[in-house]
């Protein structure tokens, strides 16, 4: 079990870590103990679609403890890091404590660092990025921007493509004006899952595989008509796998295989940025 600090019941809580690391399973624990309403901070579970392949809260964990912003988008929605500030902000006054949980640490950072307010990217804009190599979009941004990206995320390299094109102003201009924030990080108790890595592998295996017992493979089949590699709700990690075995270009194996690697990649990423951009958390290790 994890070793955590004290909590004093007045503070929110904050829960951040990597995929599979225990993060729900420690939101309950203190909702359970120390009361509070959860809250989610996880981009690909916001969307109603899906709940198995996102490895969303159980309904039967919905009824242990209140959750809030969970799967309440619909999947061709727009939703960004803006949509989820204005949604948490009433829920940081609604006189329950909440306990915010997830591993989208842009969420985060927004909460307790700011967010700045940049201008709508139109559609037209947005499929020409979508066209487009990275290269290519790296080669027309200005040198301040590229030196604040990863520049092997193609996401966030189109997203300050998209920004610069769009306003004509670079996204670092925007990221200069950001307001104060919602939550200071001395007013939370902010909690970094600090999973090895040995101990994480194994588990990101076994919760695929309690995926497809639980019926990931039909939940995806249901979406299948709908699906459109360009919208955010089917990039989540195992969507387009299982639709490439539905499609019968891949075997379900194969299709198991690519999930793990896909999904060990995305948690050396959040790993990665935790440890770079959270060092005044405080990080706890779970007993392995």
């Amino acid at each position: 079990m994890i070793r955590l600090p004290p909590i004093p019941p007045d503070r929110p809580v904050l829960i951040a870590g990597a995929t599979a690391s225990g993060k729900s399973a420690l939101a309950l624990r203190i909702a359970r103990e120390a009361g509070g309403v959860i809250v989610n901070a996880d981009a690909s579970q916001v969307y109603g679609c899906w709940r198995v392949v996102t490895a969303r809260p159980s309904p039967e964990d919905e009824a242990a403890a209140p959750h809030r912003l969970y799967g309440h988008v619909a999947w061709d929605a727009p939703y960004s890091a803006g949509h989820w500030l204005r949604e948490v902000a009433p829920l940081l006054r609604g006189g329950v404590r909440p306990i915010i949980v997830g591993g989208t640490g842009l969420y985060f950072s927004a909460l307790t660092q700011g967010l700045a307010e940049i201008p709508d990217v139109p559609a037209k804009v947005r499929a020409e990025a979508d066209a487009l190599p990275i290269e290519a979009m790296l080669a027309d941004l200005d040198p301040a921007s590229v030196a604040a990206l990863d520049t092997r995320n193609r996401a966030r390299v189109q997203r300050a493509w998209e920004v610069q094109t769009a306003s004509g102003k670079p996204l670092t201009h925007w990221q200069a004006q950001t307001p104060a924030p919602l939550l200071a990080l001395g007013d939370a108790v902010p909690l970094a899952l600090d999973a090895p890595r040995d101990w994480l592998l194994p588990r990101i295996a076994r919760r695929f595989d309690a995926m497809l017992e639980a019926g990931a493979l039909d939940e995806v089949a249901a979406m299948r008509e709908r699906f459109d590699p360009a919208l955010p709700a089917f990039k989540a990690i195992g969507v387009p796998e299982l639709v490439a075995c539905l499609d019968g270009q891949i075997t379900l194996e194969e299709a198991r295989e690519r999930v793990a690697i896909a999904t060990r990649r995305f948690a050396k990423r959040q790993r990665t940025w935790f440890r770079a951009r959270m060092r005044d958390w405080q990080w706890v290790s779970p007993e392995v």
